[in-house]
């Protein structure tokens, strides 16, 4: 293919697409240009079925420091695993294009995104979906694309498509928003704190921009694109027949067994059990086990059940939207409106500095706080700006949670979302850092599983800093919504249970406080979504989210005054950056020092001192000589000095850190001493004085005591020839 170049104007920047010339032996590739932002997105499909029963689809999103002119901070010094943003960015493609592979498509297939150069002011993250849309659509991959996705902000009251870095750090929302040219497939967002109008339109400014963008892709596949293989799911015409009489003997048999009862037994085992002693007693009199040792029949037998069992989950599913659609009626026996119940108990580990433990219904959620000092910021090493976090929040989804055994691993690509989901939602209430100048670190662990743990992390996190004594600005709030649709017909669900989440059409997160959103995600498993529907869910969701903030509030609405006995206390000062390395000391000498008393100090370039400790009288004995330090040396002005080096006319006094003066030989006693060493020694306590300050700094210093005592030094006449140096009058020797 030749190589050709294709540009559209998205966010009054140029974008351009350029194909047939980076690797050129995948199935579909392209190189996506956005300012000196450079992204190159491969597909590839392999060429047999997988043996898996969904579609093994991964997506890769691969940073490269050289984007950025940088050598990796790794050990290595080479790219390990995808970092947070990275893992976002694949996250976000993922879930863009998962939907439009042909239903029952088992074929492996990879996309991999390359950032290649990162301007800092474009982000890649939104070129990687734009990218795989175009390579999945010249490839020969069945794919029903394309589509795009998009970013936007709010700034001064306008929407803005794409904002830089730099202008996401003024903008009240940070949105993104993925689409088809007839529908919405994803959002996600984070805000401060607006109202559901102002998010609705967001998301439809975000559609109608994107239109150009689809057009263009539509353009580079009909001029470019390879033909698609022909791929129809194997249809057996027998099967399909078997397994539509199947269905409809599952259906009558489940409903004359009472399949709704089953469905609406109360807890989450106990409603499992039942359904699973429902299916067993159909299936064990359609397809009695046969007595028989012959593997063959066995082997047909397994594969009759596994047939049976899939009828009658399809059967349970249709029955389930029945119930909402037709009796108003959801699995655990709420109407459509109502949240499970809410306990809530706060305080509950002993040392860590806010906890609480938030269950809602049979989703339960321990949030912990942490309050650490300006050395435990993570450190960031990606291809944005930050170089830091102060805010922290990880979430863990244990096996245990929903009764499994599963190896333990590291955090999965979904603990991760779910995380960053949650710490969004309450990164918008936090107080800055210079009026809480702490690092703060939430962890929710779930303990019980069944339905919307993010969003249950979200309000045990909220909970959890409040019980800390953070100042947030409003306490936070989540809840997923979902969503039943047939035909003209349909439900918003609120609060839904992990099976509504699995059968139902939509799942929406919504988190904020009692005045507007603060994050939001959904994901859309239908066509047809419309704004009117979506302006429905989020105000069903506000209703929602002020029944749980009511809830929250009646155990902790505000910031407990007294902070955890175990959380450091916070002293600040502010010294002339010119007396930090002072502090600091040579190798960092005296700030250990310091440190010794029981206290972690951080000092920042501008001068700002923060004293870390648990200590009270630590922390305001360690500030005190901190501001001590910080002074200048003044004519007049007394200290308690300690020596720090000899010479042959003098020793040099040490009276504040980094500041030294010279006190002369003739200046240490009263009766006349031949050497300094006769009076003092290294590391000896003394009060001195000082008596002058040259223009270049040089101070001399006095004893207090023997002021007065000692007649003043006469000037040495110079010598014959001129002054060469020599001792005396702390002065240097000169050059020979």
């Amino acid at each position: 293919m030749e190589a050709k170049t294709y540009t559209t104007m998205l966010g009054g920047r140029e974008l351009s697409i350029e194909v047939g010339k980076m690797a050129k032996l995948v199935s579909g590739s392209a190189v996506i240009r956005y300012g000196e932002t450079m992204l190159l997105a491969t597909a590839q499909g392999s060429d047999k079925p997988s043996t898996l029963d969904f579609l093994p689809l991964t997506v890769e999103f691969e940073e490269r420091h050289y984007a950025i002119g940088k050598i990796p901070g790794s050990f290595m010094r080479r790219e390990s695993r995808p970092g947070e943003k990275a893992i976002l960015g694949a996250r976000i493609t993922d879930r863009q294009i998962r939907p439009l592979f042909p239903k029952g498509y088992k074929f492996e297939t990879q996309v991999i995104l390359t950032v290649m150069s990162a301007d800092q002011a474009n982000t890649p993250d939104i070129l990687g979906p734009i990218g795989a849309s175009v390579a999945l659509s010249l490839s020969d991959i069945p794919w029903d694309g394309p589509c795009a996705t998009v970013r936007v902000g709010y700034i001064g009251g306008a929407y803005v498509l794409n904002p830089t870095l730099q202008q996401l750090e003024t903008s009240t929302m940070e949105l993104v928003v993925a689409g088809t040219k007839d529908s919405v497939l994803m959002v996600e967002a984070g805000a401060q704190e607006l109202n559901e109008d102002v998010m609705v339109g967001a998301i439809e400014f975000a559609h109608a921009q994107m239109q150009p963008l689809l057009e263009l892709i539509e353009t580079i596949q009909r001029e470019c694109g390879q033909e698609k293989t022909k791929w129809q799911p194997a249809v057996d015409e027998a099967k399909e027949a078997v397994k539509a009489a199947d269905l409809e003997t599952m259906k009558k048999l489940s409903k004359e067994r009472d399949l709704k009862s089953a469905i609406l037994t109360a807890g989450k085992k106990a409603k499992g059990a039942a359904i699973k002693a429902l299916r067993d007693g159909i299936i064990a009199e359609l397809a009695p086990k046969p007595v028989t040792d012959d593997a063959d029949l066995l082997e047909t037998h397994a594969a009759r059940v596994t047939a049976l069992k899939n009828s009658f989950d399809k059967a349970q599913q249709l029955e389930l939207r029945r119930m909402v659609i037709e009796d108003n009626i959801r699995a655990d026996g709420r109407d459509p409106q109502t949240v499970r119940p809410i306990q809530i108990e706060t305080g509950v580990i002993p040392r860590a500095h806010g906890s609480a433990l938030f269950t809602r219904g049979e989703t339960q959620v321990l949030g912990t706080a942490t309050l650490g000092t300006g050395r435990d910021e993570q450190i960031i090493d990606d291809l944005g700006l930050e170089d830091g976090a102060k805010f922290l929040l990880h979430y863990n989804f244990p096996p245990y949670s929903t009764g499994e055994v599963k190896r333990l691993g590291g955090q999965s690509r979904r603990e991760i979302g779910h995380g960053v989901l949650a710490r969004r939602a309450l990164a918008a209430v936090l107080p800055t850092y210079d009026a809480f100048p702490y690092v703060i670190r939430v962890v929710g662990d779930v303990l019980e599983s069944n339905g919307s743990s993010s969003m249950a992390t979200t309000c045990a996190g909220s909970l959890a800093l409040l019980d800390a004594g953070v100042p947030l600005k409003a306490p936070v709030a989540g809840v997923a919504m979902g969503l039943v649709k047939e035909a003209d017909k349909y439900a918003v669900l609120t609060d839904i249970l992990g099976m509504e989440d699995a059968l139902g059409d939509m799942d929406f997160k919504v988190c904020g406080t009692r005045t507007g959103i603060t994050a939001l995600q959904m994901d859309i498993k239908i066509k047809g979504i419309t704004p009117a529907l979506m302006r429905e869910a989020l105000e069903q969701a506000r209703q929602a989210r002020l029944h749980i903030l009511d809830k929250m509030d009646a155990v902790i609405a505000t910031p407990r005054t007294e902070m955890s006995t175990y959380a450091p206390r916070i002293l600040t000062t502010k010294i002339p950056p010119d007396k930090i390395g002072g502090i600091i000391g040579p190798g960092g000498k005296n700030i250990r020092e310091l440190e010794a008393l029981g206290a972690e100090i951080t000092i920042e370039q501008d001068g700002t001192v923060r004293i870390y400790s648990a200590d009270s009288a630590a922390a305001a004995e360690v500030l005190k000589r901190i501001e001590g330090s910080a002074e200048s040396a003044k004519v007049g002005a007394e200290y308690d000095g300690t020596v720090v080096k000899i010479m042959e006319f003098g020793a040099f006094i040490n009276i504040i850190p980094g500041t030294d003066g010279m006190l002369h030989i003739s200046q240490i006693s009263e009766q006349r001493i031949d050497r300094v060493e006769d009076a003092l020694n290294v590391g000896d306590k003394l009060r001195v004085k000082v008596a002058s300050i040259n223009p270049q700094g040089k101070i001399d210093l006095i004893r207090p005591e023997l002021e007065g005592k000692i007649a003043p030094r006469a000037p040495k006449p110079p010598r014959e020839g001129g002054d060469r140096g020599g001792r005396g009058g702390g002065g240097f020797r000169g050059n020979r």
